[in-house]
């Protein structure tokens, strides 16, 4: 049984930067910041990370009250971003996603850096939330690494068994999510429908790389 496990922004969906504009906006009316410095990487990152370092190179403690409060804001400010910033689906993904959910062979889940609300919040505004049984996300952890664990752990007491990790695939369109399908034995591939290029990809040796995950015929054959 493949189980897949995907990657949200730039995997799924591009949301035009309404996470990181609901981020820094949360960070500016939470705390009363001017001016902000863009010095903290965002790309294939926790939001748990992310935050944390918001909050450091802006000279505020990142005590857990502290985090809590700006992840609070971003969540409060999130789904009117999206409304307003738009996006998109990422080429073939619905269509995709509706192929592979009746399968009986097939297990869905989500591998990704977002908090779990923040998750419900980018697929259910692009109505793909409903896909996915399980999943790993960006509440507690710091390292994407930590987050390929929960999801391999959530999706083995989903399914109620164990797990071989020559059937989990992490789908990302990262550096990140190649190195997070490694840490956990998992085969790994990677799509340039997000910020790194398919040459910058390449150099990370995932298994498989796609442009995009349009060629419905070619995936399903490999997941077969």
């Amino acid at each position: 049984m493949p189980i897949l496990l995907f990657d949200i922004d730039g995997t799924l969906v591009r949301t035009g930067g309404a996470g990181k504009a609901a981020m820094e906006n949360a960070l500016q009316t939470a705390f009363g910041i001017g001016e902000l410095l863009d010095t903290v990487p965002y790309s294939g990152r926790t939001d748990r990370a992310i935050g944390r370092d918001l909050l450091r190179v802006h000279g505020i403690d990142p005590t857990p009250a502290n985090q809590v409060r700006l992840q609070e804001a971003y969540l409060a400010q999130l789904p009117a971003r999206l409304k307003s910033i738009g996006g998109n689906v990422c080429p073939g993904i619905t269509e995709l996603l509706a192929t592979l959910h009746p399968q009986p062979g097939v297990a869905l889940g989500l591998l990704t850096g977002n908090v779990r609300v923040g998750a419900k919040h980018k697929l259910g505004h692009f109505g793909l939330w409903d896909f996915f049984a399980c999943g790993g996300f960006g509440d507690e952890h710091y390292d994407r690494d930590d987050v390929a664990r929960m999801a391999v752990e959530e999706m083995r007491s989903h399914l109620g068994r164990e797990i071989d990790g020559n059937d989990v695939w992490v789908i990302g369109d990262t550096p990140l999510d190649v190195k997070c399908a490694r840490a956990v034995g998992a085969k790994a591939m990677a799509v340039a429908t997000g910020w790194h290029p398919i040459e910058e990809l390449a150099t990370h040796k995932p298994d498989y790389l796609f442009a995009d995950l349009s060629n419905h015929e070619e995936l399903l054959r490999i997941w077969k």
